[in-house]
């Protein structure tokens, strides 16, 4: 397993690959976009590998990611990947104003049409025909030629990790997810996907993030800053499925409703050590590796983004947390 984490800035990520971290990536939010943050990634690596964990889907057009993606590679000299989320009901409908029904079936045509733009050689039509896209584009210019950028896939329930499986180059492993989550769940109906497509395990991906918040100085808050970011993450409904599956449901209920009256530190003191620990990476820098090691059976198989929490975190405490991580080796 290798390490890497999300961007933080040229300067940490300068440390980062000093310090063998190998790849770097970036998402989408209200206040950054993941395409400018992965053009500034790809001009602040030497070696390292940049991508987008994730790219809302459903917020862009197949021609807008393959774009940004054919004018990004050109910078990136350790390579690049996308990573593409569909995104929550409510933020497609309400934030984007696109349709936001039938995700899964909509992502299983946006994928092959991103890739048809990122396959097509000079003088070829770009063409996809679908249910929800349809591409039909006659350029003329000589500015294609085919881009291997490999294509993941976010897949959090059991539905979507069968997905990537089945269309992605790979899949994308959210903060939340446990040992228990990746085991029992997410690998074997990845694997299922992959294996109905025809390849092999070694054909494809796995990544994912990790919620770590190292502090020597003070390990009590980086442990309130992780409880805060897991107990914001389970706020969204959509994983209801991975709390039922943990009998989590109490602790749940109960950090809801904090947040619904605005109490952020209720909200923390709900997520319970066993949440914590299944979770995430904390503490002193030798609590947090205790932690690490403890689940390497838990971790993807392939990069394991080590990311700070951002949920009213400052992007100065961020930067440090992503500093302070770098003194983390790979699990033992």
């Amino acid at each position: 397993m290798k390490l890497g984490m999300p961007w933080n800035g040229a300067e940490v990520a300068k440390e980062a690959e000093r310090a063998g971290f190998t790849s770097f990536c970036t998402g989408d939010f209200v206040d950054h976009d993941a395409y400018l943050s992965l053009g500034e990634m790809a001009r602040g690596v030497t070696t390292a590998e940049v991508g987008t964990a994730i790219a809302y889907a459903f917020a862009r057009t197949p021609y807008a990611h393959a774009t940004a993606a054919r004018q990004i590679h050109a910078t990136a000299p350790g390579g690049m990947f996308l990573g593409f989320g569909t995104g929550a009901f409510k933020i497609n409908r309400d934030w984007f104003g696109v349709p936001a029904d039938k995700p899964m079936a909509r992502i299983r045509e946006l994928i092959p049409a991103v890739r048809a733009y990122l396959d097509a050689e000079n003088g070829e039509v770009v063409s996809f025909e679908g249910e929800y896209y349809r591409v039909e584009a006659d350029i003329r210019a000589p500015v294609l030629g085919r881009l291997d950028i490999p294509l993941l896939l976010a897949g959090f329930n059991a539905g979507m990790a069968q997905t990537a499986g089945e269309v992605a180059d790979g899949i994308i492993g959210h903060g939340l997810f446990t040992e228990r989550w990746w085991r029992d769940v997410v690998r074997p109906r990845f694997s299922a996907g992959v294996e109905r497509s025809g390849r092999t395990p070694s054909d494809v991906r796995e990544v994912g993030w990790l919620i770590t918040a190292v502090d020597d100085t003070d390990p009590g808050r980086a442990i309130r800053d992780a409880r805060r970011m897991i107990a914001f993450y389970l706020t969204v409904k959509t994983y209801d499925p991975f709390v039922e599956f943990h009998g989590w449901e109490s602790a749940v209920e109960a950090l809801r409703a904090a947040f619904r009256g605005g109490d952020t530190e209720a909200m923390a003191e709900a997520v319970t050590d066993e949440m914590l620990g299944a979770i995430a990476v904390c503490g002193t820098t030798a609590q947090a590796q205790a932690m690490l090691d403890a689940r390497r059976g838990g971790l993807p198989r392939g990069t394991a983004y080590l990311a700070p929490p951002s949920f009213l975190v400052s992007k100065r405490r961020q930067a440090a947390y992503c500093r302070a991580a770098l003194n983390l080796g790979s699990p033992e």
